[in-house]
């Protein structure tokens, strides 16, 4: 247990030297075109996988995501039809939840740690989580935040998965490849996309030849993420 307070207390201070150091506002921006490029790409990307797995629609869904920092891709599943009083989000970092509550004051939230879910069993039609499993460098607390985004997921619902499979800049982080996805998550079914193009190449791109970032990315080679869809067998489709 000692090793796992250390990750989170790492973690929260990793986040904390990223506000400070980083200007959160121009490299997430939609006035920037990377960021825009990335987002739009992303929603294209996610919208249609949640068609090829029978959700047309979100209206209706019960929907957690894990670790949603200051709410973005909550605005997005917004954006996307979700019902506000269905979407939850929980965080380790309060500054950040408070930031989302600013934004939207009405969305569900809760200052939680992803190894212990403040919900009961079977709560949700859809968990997500995106770009959260890379900041973890314990394995010992990703295998607890897998079995309890598992717990917390209804019999034949779905665990939307986005996150890097290789970030090799930023030492804080490790990237996930299938081979672990598959292992965190044991008795489940699963479909890989590789998607993105890597933020290094797109932020370089993006103003001058988005032409070029989409056909990049359509190529797959430079591409730095997965957006997986994880099922359990018994609610396999």
């Amino acid at each position: 247990m000692p090793r796992t307070q250390d990750e989170i207390r790492r973690i929260r201070d990793e986040y904390a030297r990223r506000a400070r150091e980083i200007d959160q506002e121009a490299l997430y921006s939609l006035f920037n075109p990377a960021a825009l490029f990335l987002q739009t790409q992303r929603a294209r990307h996610v919208l249609s996988t949640l068609r090829r797995h029978g959700t047309p629609s979100l209206r209706g869904r019960t929907i957690l995501e894990v670790g949603c920092g200051e709410g973005g891709v909550l605005r997005e599943f917004l954006a996307y039809g979700a019902d506000v009083a269905h979407l939850h989000g929980i965080d380790l970092i309060e500054w950040q939840l408070n930031q989302a509550y600013l934004v939207n004051p009405f969305l569900p939230l809760a200052c939680a740690d992803g190894q212990a879910l403040p919900y009961a069993d079977r709560s949700f039609d859809i968990v997500l989580q995106f770009t959260v499993f890379s900041s973890v460098l314990s394995s010992e607390l990703k295998v607890r935040m897998a079995r309890e985004m598992l717990r917390v997921l209804k019999p034949y619902g779905l665990i939307l998965w986005y996150d890097f499979w290789l970030n090799p800049i930023n030492p804080q982080t490790k990237g996930i490849r299938p081979r672990e996805i598959k292992a965190l998550f044991p008795d489940c079914s699963f479909v890989f996309r590789r998607v993105t193009l890597a933020p290094p190449i797109s932020r370089r791109m993006a103003r001058w030849a988005w032409g070029v970032c989409l056909l990049v990315e359509w190529l797959r080679l430079f591409n730095s993420h997965y957006l997986v869809t994880i099922q359990p067998q018994s609610g396999k489709t």
